[in-house]
């Protein structure tokens, strides 16, 4: 059964979320509202929200969780030979933090292939935005000409990542940013970027799926570490990219 949560109220634990033969497989609570405070308690649990226009707030712990191993992080051809053309082109940057806010509403407005809307709602927007301001949230941007033209945001606790949402307008420039973003996690020590569901994009990449309790063990070791609070951008972290990505056809 669906447990229904004010926002005094704790969520459930990870692994009372329904199971797969429920309409809603995964789905942990509903209700409350999307805050900074409520999002640290949800992603320290390896909790998220997503939810519709017109929903309440919907709180998932998906089994299996879909996850990126920075360490095996796929690179094919074009994209190592697009990655060293950025690095040397003049005016091409990658940037950490520069425009959180036109990249979370960039990643909202940007239409998707088979998606009438967007999960990021205005209170998503919003709550993501003030958890930004107390340092939890992350954007990796693309820059070119000093255009934004691609980048996507992220939840950095501990040693743990979240990714969230990306968005891209050149060809490839969501992918740089995503390449950055592993690269700066590499330098960081962190080992494992949260995807949350399976997609077939993330999963040309090296994202795969993990059990829940895979997860939640990596979540109890990760989030209380010290934290990389240091999200600027080096430009030496590309060269891990160079000596560790694995190569796909």
């Amino acid at each position: 059964m669906l447990t229904w949560i004010e926002d005094a109220q704790p969520l459930p634990p990870p692994d009372t979320a329904l199971g797969h033969d429920s309409d809603a497989p995964g789905l942990l609570a509903a209700g409350g509202r999307v805050t900074p405070r409520r999002l640290e308690e949800a992603y320290r649990q390896g909790i998220f929200p997503w939810y519709s226009p017109g929903q309440p707030v919907l709180w998932w712990s998906p089994d299996p969780r879909m996850v990126l191993p920075v360490a095996e992080f796929s690179v094919s051809h074009s994209l190592r030979k697009t990655l060293r053309r950025f690095r040397r082109t003049p005016g091409c940057e990658l940037r950490f933090d520069s425009a959180f806010e036109q990249v979370i509403h960039a990643c909202a407005r940007t239409p998707r292939p088979g998606q009438d809307g967007t999960w990021i709602v205005p209170a998503m927007v919003a709550a993501y935005t003030a958890w930004h301001r107390h340092g939890f949230v992350h954007s990796a941007e693309t820059w070119i000409d000093g255009q934004l033209v691609g980048g996507l945001y992220f939840v950095a606790i501990g040693r743990m990542c979240f990714g969230e949402s990306m968005f891209a307008h050149r060809t490839d420039a969501s992918k740089i940013a995503l390449a950055g973003l592993v690269a700066a996690c590499r330098a960081r020590g962190v080992a494992l970027i949260d995807c949350q569901q399976n997609t077939a994009h993330l999963a040309s990449f090296g994202a795969r799926e993990i059990s829940r309790q895979a997860f939640q063990a990596h979540l109890a070791q990760a989030v209380p570490a010290t934290p990389a609070l240091d999200w600027t951008y080096d430009d030496s972290a590309w060269d891990l990219m160079e000596d560790r990505a694995p190569q796909s056809t």
